[in-house]
């Protein structure tokens, strides 16, 4: 729905060469040929070939023939056509289209129209193909035969399977706390320079640990054509932080896991999950059942949720939806959700998540905008009150997040139901939507997802279209593996969020004279039951009696961790770095940030280039760089251009220079700067760059940043009145981020 479903047999067909399996990323021709049917195409009738709403294939053009993605179209009869590469000029899922319009005469039986994607003739390289894998990827050819502009698809259309390249990069996953003497995993795949995990690795790996490991290896072999190898049932039976080296035959490092705590009898355990993506039956890439078994198999998640529109949910997928939330859920292993995303405009409330404890449930639907049977009609929620209402006798669970619409919870919240806003994603970060909770006095705790459209739910890179950023990951504090204790987890708003980054943290505050723990918001919840503890974790509510808390923080990050910023609401207390003046060397750090505003269209251009006057670059890098397309263009000793993107989130270029002196001149879009490289220290220097939180920084830093683990604590006041909601952001020095779920403290 909506397209025509008249007589597609009649409407011609359409060949593809080459087919078969083509590697992500690279530089192709195609040639498709349709052949018009029974009806031709009338004057002024048109052809559409259409691909998904998150495909990064192109770029598609018809003016410069030696430059990337140059395309020809020809009709066989001599048919003038005019030719238009768009985005969301077609229904979706089939944003975006190649539309090629007859003109000046008409197509009759047997003409056809040749598109040579990536028509290397005069000196192009072809066109790129999508970046990320799919098993069917089509090129959707609809037709208006009638010249009415009411399209109808081919009854099969040429397609493609897209699959992964040669491994570049390595990576492998711990837990990140675990008690001594439990069993857990190692993880370890290959990505592709696009970060696809590579079938095409055969090679003996050595192991190393920094603890004794029972179990592990010495070495291992990664089995020819498997996409990941995972060894199973490791322990400790000793107290420390364990990592783990993945070494080649010859010791060199290919990559190191992240931290594990192993402690003695932690009451409650680390499970990492990204419950908040989509595929090809909605406006995804792939089948839910290849999205959920990427997630367990190549993203290693202990947990996982399919967050389809509502308005193309129809009800048989829904069906198979919880069919296959059921099949794949067990316990202890690989916990699912059935779940739904309630996609409606800003306006009455935007975007929500719905998650499910069993299957077998109503889903309401903000509206059936793309959905032909309407049966079921009567169950939607057109606003979010309306959602919040159809909810309230259902064990269930909301969050309000940031896509391509936007959620205003200002709008509408219902405490009871949504427990955690979404500060980031794959469309960028939103540390606004939990500004937006505090501003209206709300408890509700962080999440991170992916919201992934590309098949990649737990390691979503952005690819090379307007996804500005890798999708997040949210790490559940829970005693268990089960959906009972996740969702437990989820309403005592017990978890925090990260960019990614599979980073351990603690934040713990204590009050002198204990305090009384709300198992429910009371704010909300009558009567919500209460308990006595002496020591609070993230997402905690409780009514204390003292005039400030003891706030323990500690961190153990995937790389060096930069600095903490610790908050009261919107109110930053503290910030904590790990180095001083005394460590500062001959690296300066400029990084540029924010939005152009909360909508669709929020990504910034940072497009830049810089001048280095009495001082040398010797070395420079970029972080939070997601697409090969962007980075360094050009750098020698002076000079350095770059092409980044943000929708929200952050990035930026670290500079090595000959020593601190000398001057660097900056300049992009939305901000300039020229700064004495001596006047640079610790804090930035922030330049305003209008815009949501824009803006570019400058500082030095040490050269080599090694502090992996910080404990950090501080006396925080508890206020008289209202709420204290205590917070910590974590940054580390390759850019990753992570938020803890705030503990709100009253008196």
């Amino acid at each position: 729905m909506p397209y025509s479903n008249y007589r597609p047999d009649l409407m011609g067909s359409a060949t593809l060469s080459p087919s078969g399996s083509v590697e992500a990323g690279s530089w192709q021709t195609f040639e498709l040929v349709y052949t018009a049917g029974r009806f031709g195409i009338d004057d002024t009738g048109s052809l559409k070939i259409a691909m998904r709403f998150a495909t990064d294939f192109g770029p598609v053009q018809f003016d410069d023939p030696a430059a990337p993605g140059y395309t020809t179209v020809v009709a066989s009869n001599g048919a003038t056509l005019e030719c238009r590469w768009e985005f969301k000029r077609n229904i979706r899922p089939w944003s975006r289209a190649l539309y090629i319009g007859i003109q000046k005469h008409f197509l009759k039986e047997g003409d056809t129209v040749t598109i040579r994607f990536g028509d290397t003739s005069g000196g192009s390289r072809g066109v790129r193909v999508q970046t990320y894998c799919e098993s069917k990827f089509e090129f959707k050819v609809f037709v208006d035969a009638i010249a009415t502009y009411d399209y109808v698809a081919l009854p099969d259309s040429p397609h493609i399977a897209i699959v992964p390249g040669p491994p570049v990069t390595w990576r492998a996953v711990l837990p990140t706390l675990r008690a001594t003497g439990d069993a857990f995993r190692l993880s370890i795949k290959a990505e592709d320079a696009w970060g696809n995990p590579s079938d095409q690795v055969d090679r003996v790996l050595k192991l190393h640990s920094s603890l004794p490991v029972d179990g592990l290896p010495e070495t291992t072999e990664f089995p020819p054509g498997s996409f990941s190898l995972v060894l199973e049932d490791l322990r400790v039976d000793k107290v420390g932080d364990l990592s783990i080296d993945v070494l080649d035959p010859d010791g060199a490092l290919l990559c190191q896991t992240n931290s594990l705590r192993i402690t003695d009898t932690p009451s409650l355990l680390h499970f990492w999950g990204d419950l908040h993506g989509q595929s090809n039956e909605t406006l995804g890439t792939n089948t839910a059942e290849e999205y959920f078994l990427f997630g367990r198999d190549r993203a290693f998640l202990d947990l996982c949720s399919h967050q389809g529109n509502d308005f193309q949910m129809t009800g048989e997928f829904w069906v198979e939806l919880n069919e296959l939330t059921a099949r794949l859920n067990e316990p202890g292993r690989f916990v699912t959700f059935p779940g739904y995303e309630w996609s409606a405009n800003t306006a009455i409330g935007g975007d929500r998540n719905v998650f499910y404890l069993t299957e077998g449930r109503p889903i309401y639907r903000s509206s059936h905008a793309q959905i032909e049977d309407l049966s079921d009609e009567a169950n939607d929620g057109h606003t979010a009150h309306e959602l919040f209402e159809h909810l309230q006798d259902e064990d269930c669970v909301c969050w309000s997040h940031c896509g391509g619409r936007y959620a205003d919870i200002t709008f509408a919240h219902d405490g009871r139901l949504e427990t955690a806003v979404e500060v980031h994603s794959s469309w960028g970060t939103f540390e606004w939507l939990l500004h937006d909770a505090f501003s209206k006095d709300y408890r509700v705790g962080v999440v991170c997802n992916s919201d992934g459209h590309k098949g990649r739910v737990g390691a979503s890179f952005p690819g090379a279209s307007f996804f500005g950023a890798y999708g997040g990951l949210t790490c559940y504090l829970a005693p268990e593996l089960t959906r009972a204790a996740i969702f437990e987890t989820m309403r005592r708003r017990h978890h925090y969020g990260t960019t990614g980054a599979r980073i351990y943290l603690d934040v713990r505050a204590t009050p002198k004279s204990g305090a009384k723990v709300f198992l429910q918001d009371p704010s909300v919840v009558s009567n919500a039951s209460c308990q006595d503890e002496s020591s609070l974790i993230m997402g905690d509510i409780a009514k204390i009696n003292d005039d400030d808390v003891e706030l323990a923080i500690e961190v153990v990050g995937s790389s060096a961790i930069e600095r903490i910023d610790v908050f009261d609401g919107l109110e930053l207390l503290s910030t904590f770095r790990s180095y001083d003046e005394n460590d500062l060397g001959d690296r300066v750090r400029i990084t540029y940030s924010g939005a152009e505003y909360r909508g669709r269209s929020r990504t910034t251009n940072w497009d830049g280039e810089l001048t280095v006057e009495g001082n040398e670059i010797v070395r420079a890098e970029m972080f939070n760089n997601w697409n090969l397309d962007r980075g360094i263009q050009e750098c020698s000793a002076h000079a350095l251009s770059w092409k980044a993107v943000t929708s929200g989130n952050f990035g930026g270029i670290d500079l090595w220079l000959a020593g601190t002196g000398g001057c660097i001149s900056l300049n992009t879009k939305h901000a300039t700067a020229d700064v004495a490289v001596s006047d640079l220290g610790v804090a930035e220097m922030v330049v305003d760059a209008g815009g949501l939180d824009r803006k570019l920084t400058l500082q030095r830093l040490p050269n080599d940043l090694q502090a992996g683990t910080v404990r950090y604590a501080l006396k925080c006041p508890v206020k008289a009145d209202g709420d204290t909601r205590l917070y910590i952001r974590v940054q580390q020095i390759d850019g990753h981020r992570a938020w803890s779920s705030p503990i709100y403290l009253f008196r």
